[in-house]
């Protein structure tokens, strides 16, 4: 295989730069590589529940400095995707400030009469009301989408149900599926590099899931690492018919070697 050239990167937040809002080994040092060295990256996540600057404030307690306008969130590949489809549209959403305040950005009326859209993202209090609202705008015509399929979150308590199990209701209700936009829909990493302006020939993506960032990298033709830091382990590589392009422990495997020597004193 061809040796390729990687200068812009994207990478997983949860498992890969943070675990349970600390910082993972080589986290911190590899974005400041980057910062440093003028590397195009982003952050992604699947979460729809944030702003970027709510996150980027997250990742600074930990002690990672990413700028807001360098974090993607599926809420905002989901304005991207919209705003594409049908620019100035009206929409229904059930979800947090994340969601909202990317389709707002984005141009969008929110009403909850005649919506073109029903837009479903993840939210701690999702409001039976609100999904019955939802139920009857798409028997009604409105086109289902959802920021991603994630049937569960976590939280100190235990998992949560998510933005995919909600769907599920949803779609059980109304006998119509959603168009997911995020992880594994490569769709996700495509608006990611549009806002980079970037090439996958020559972007990497950094992931913890074999099901999702893997998957959906190989799909963009990006060049795929899959970190041992998060959700996969060794074992479950195997169950899957494909193959990560590098494995490594964790992004401190990525660090230049003069950081490494840093991060170890």
């Amino acid at each position: 295989m061809t040796e390729r050239t990687i200068d812009c990167w994207l990478t997983d937040m949860d498992g890969v730069l943070v675990h349970e809002n600390k910082a993972l080994p080589g986290a911190a040092e590899l974005i400041q590589q980057w910062r440093d060295d003028g590397t195009r990256f982003l952050v992604l996540t699947n979460n729809s529940i944030y702003t970027p600057r709510d996150l980027s404030a997250r990742l600074s307690r930990s002690g990672i400095e990413v700028p807001e306008h360098q974090i993607w969130t599926s809420a905002l590949a989901t304005a991207a995707f919209l705003a594409d489809q049908a620019p100035k549209g009206s929409v229904f959403i059930i979800g947090e400030a994340g969601l909202t305040t990317a389709m707002h950005e984005a141009g969008f009326v929110m009403t909850d009469t005649n919506p073109e859209f029903v837009v479903l993202g993840e939210t701690r209090t999702y409001s039976f009301e609100a999904i019955t609202r939802a139920i009857r705008l798409i028997n009604d015509g409105a086109r289902f989408i959802a920021t991603n399929p994630d049937v569960t979150g976590p939280s100190a308590e235990g998992v949560l149900p998510a933005t995919g199990a909600v769907a599920a209701l949803i779609t059980a209700a109304t006998k119509r599926e959603p168009y997911y936009v995020g992880k594994p829909n490569p769709m996700m990493f495509r608006s990611a590099m549009n806002k980079l302006g970037a090439h996958s020939e020559r972007t990497g993506m950094i992931g913890d899931r074999m099901d999702t960032d893997v998957v959906a990298g190989i799909e963009a033709g990006l060049h795929t690492i899959l970190v041992l830091s998060g959700i996969a382990d060794r074992s479950d590589i195997d169950r899957y018919p494909f193959r990560p392009a590098v494995i490594l422990d964790s992004v401190q495997d990525l660090l230049a070697d003069d950081n490494k020597e840093d991060g170890r004193k």
